[in-house]
């Protein structure tokens, strides 16, 4: 039985700055109390250990409150994207038999009036903040750390999201590892820059805590240039698009970044050598939702994914990597409200990404299984092709994919983003990538990228793909 790490924070360094939103500030001793209360609310509202409770919301103060309730309570907190259309939320709350829901937006209602089994939850978070109320002295409870706090969907190679559940431990042993390759205080301040329906938000949520830093709401209604200028952010989440727009358009915004953690994909030295002449120390990661986030992190100027951090094991068996350790998710959550942790008989966890070690012990990631094709016998990895045409100035992003031949079986073609919009020649293109990769895996046809929103926080191939199959 322990603490959540927000109260042991709390009772610590009750004064550090728990939360920033613009210019209102909530320390750690304020917020566990207002945490408090709302964990009592939910217990009025009928809610207890092994319920769930359904969030459909962009970032927002709210959330963080109710994450850390549904912790003290024993809620399973169940953060749901807002971008899904309302019969794609039913369908979900109704598989997964969700049956209470906190929704901001009023206009959404048929979340909540098209089925008697959903409640919609309205908390009265300005009551529940207010000094008056914070001062009263209640006592944090004691928690199983091992048991369940939260479900994330991921998307699931069947196109069914699927519920992925952990426990407090989990989240404090990726916060013990990341924290040991990335220094955090209670004097610095992480951007929450990735959505807390994604397993890299509610790791930022969680490691600010345990080391009683303070988490920084997005403003939207700022450029982040602007925010980073306005705000005292030291940490930051970033893929590499983001960051070759803020050192083109506002290297200055960076002057106080201390951090940088990079997704995305492969940061090239242009990046990394800009980053380093700022004194600003970057980081690359390779991560999943069922391992709580980060799995391996190295300085980005270093070629691979990063080294392999503490509380995690990893192995390789046929070029696939295999996981395990103190951060792996107790399972997918079922309609019978049983958990499938489908791991082999040594409880290694097969995350279907293809990658390698090198010499200096640094992972290299060369793609998923399953977006791997064969072209005349040759096994053909889109990833690495990607990851080459990115290296052209002209090119911001670019999927392979095989395309039918009656002599080669699938043939690689490329869909590609450009800064202008302008595609460069197939004969350039050849040019360019003859020295990085074997001739028989260049692309033989470019497409430009198709018209639509097709970026979250990974760029969704399937749908892309299917765009220019469609359109074609």
């Amino acid at each position: 039985m322990s603490l959540s790490p927000l109260h042991q924070t709390a009772a610590a360094a009750p004064h550090a700055i728990a939360l920033r939103s613009g210019s209102q500030t909530t320390r750690y001793q304020q917020l566990s109390q207002q945490v408090l209360i709302l964990g009592q609310w939910l217990n009025d509202q009928g809610l207890s250990a092994g319920d769930k409770l359904a969030v459909v919301a962009s970032n927002c103060i709210e959330m963080i409150l109710l994450y850390w309730a549904c912790v003290d309570r024993g809620v399973l907190f169940c953060p749901l994207s807002p971008k899904f259309p309302e019969q794609q939320l039913l369908e979900i709350m109704q598989r997964l038999q969700i049956r209470a829901l906190w929704c901001p937006d009023d206009t959404r209602q048929d979340l909540w009036s098209t089925t008697t089994a959903i409640r919609r939850l309205t908390p009265n978070f300005a009551e529940i903040t207010t000094d008056s109320l914070v001062k009263v002295d209640n006592q944090p409870p004691e928690i199983e750390i091992g048991k369940p706090v939260n479900l994330l969907l991921t998307s699931g190679s069947s196109g069914v999201p699927k519920g992925a559940v952990h426990s407090l431990a989990n989240h404090i042993a990726n916060a013990e590892g990341s924290l040991q390759r990335i220094e955090l205080t209670q004097h610095d301040a992480w951007l929450l820059s990735l959505p807390l329906f994604h397993i890299g938000g509610l790791a930022i949520v969680n490691r600010c805590a345990l080391s009683g830093a303070t988490t920084v709401m997005v403003d939207d209604a700022l450029p982040l240039s602007e925010q980073l200028q306005r705000d005292p952010i030291s940490h930051l989440s970033l893929v590499a698009t983001q960051l070759q727009r803020l050192l083109a358009d506002s290297p200055a915004s960076l002057s106080k970044v201390k951090c940088l953690l990079l997704g995305g994909g492969a940061i090239g030295t242009e990046l990394t050598d800009a980053l380093q002449q700022m004194g600003i120390s970057a980081f690359t990661s390779y991560g999943m939702t069922e391992m709580g986030s980060q799995i391996t992190t190295s300085a980005a100027h270093i070629p691979g994914s990063g080294e392999l951090l503490p509380n995690r094991e990893l192995c390789i068996k046929d070029g696939v990597i295999w996981v395990k350790g103190a951060t792996l998710f107790q399972g997918y959550l079922q309609p019978d409200d049983s958990l499938l942790l489908e791991t082999d008989s040594d409880g290694w966890f097969c995350t279907k990404d293809r990658g390698y070690f090198d010499d200096a012990g640094q992972l290299h990631i060369q793609g998923r299984s399953d977006n791997m094709f064969i072209c005349g016998g040759e096994n053909i990895q889109p990833e690495e092709i990607e990851a080459a045409l990115k290296l052209h100035p002209q090119i911001l992003d670019a999927i392979v994919f095989g395309e039918a031949n009656e002599e080669f079986g699938l043939l690689p073609s490329a869909i590609v983003k450009t800064r202008d919009g302008t595609l460069p020649t197939d004969a350039e293109l050849t040019e360019f990538l003859l020295p990085k990769i074997a001739r028989f895996k260049r692309p033989r046809v470019y497409y430009p990228w198709p018209d639509g929103d097709f970026q979250g926080l990974k760029v969704q191939r399937k749908l892309v793909i299917q765009a220019i199959i469609t359109n074609r």
